[in-house]
């Protein structure tokens, strides 16, 4: 039977300082985090300006942003203003949402910014139209759904990316 206090066993040095608690980890999640947001938000405004049939994410996050505004009961912004209130909102949602990839084990954030990003590829490619969002001005198929996917996709191996990195750095 073990003794229950540290002193009473032999093989502990009583001197000895207590271990460090381990350092926070979220400021890497959030971190990580950011590096997909921001991935997705270059890659969607990037590309839709040289790309017919580009993914339009902006417009469908304009929709659901004044949808929500209205069923709250305040009116949206309009013109550059939404634009821009739409940008923030998705930089905030999809740097919390990839944060996720720094959560769990150790040296599985590859597979969850894989699995992160398909989710979220899959999910801006088959909610908006169930959801009331409607469809992606100019969406062409299969163009449009997939290069949609690989954005998200993207943002989530870039959040394993900065989430490896991070975690190799402390």
């Amino acid at each position: 039977m073990t003794p229950a206090h540290p002193q009473d066993r032999p093989d502990q040095d009583a001197t000895a300082p207590a271990p460090r608690p381990p350092r926070p980890r979220w400021p890497a999640a959030v971190a990580a985090g950011v590096a997909g947001a921001v991935t997705v938000t270059l890659l969607n405004e990037g590309v839709r300006r040289v790309l017919p049939h580009a993914p339009r994410m902006d417009v469908i996050g304009e929709r659901a942003l004044s949808g929500t505004l209205r069923a709250a009961g305040a009116e949206p912004p309009r013109g550059r203003d939404l634009y821009r209130a739409t940008l923030a909102a998705d930089l905030l949602s999809n740097a919390l949402y990839y944060s996720l990839v720094a959560v769990g084990q150790t040296g599985g954030h590859w597979a969850r910014g894989a699995a992160l990003g398909l989710a979220a590829g899959v999910g801006a490619v088959a909610l908006p139209e169930p959801l009331g969002l409607g469809r992606q001005p100019g969406a062409r198929s299969p163009r449009t759904p997939a290069l949609t996917a690989t954005w998200y996709l993207a943002g989530g191996l870039a959040a394993a990316a900065a989430a490896g990195a991070l975690a190799r750095k402390s």
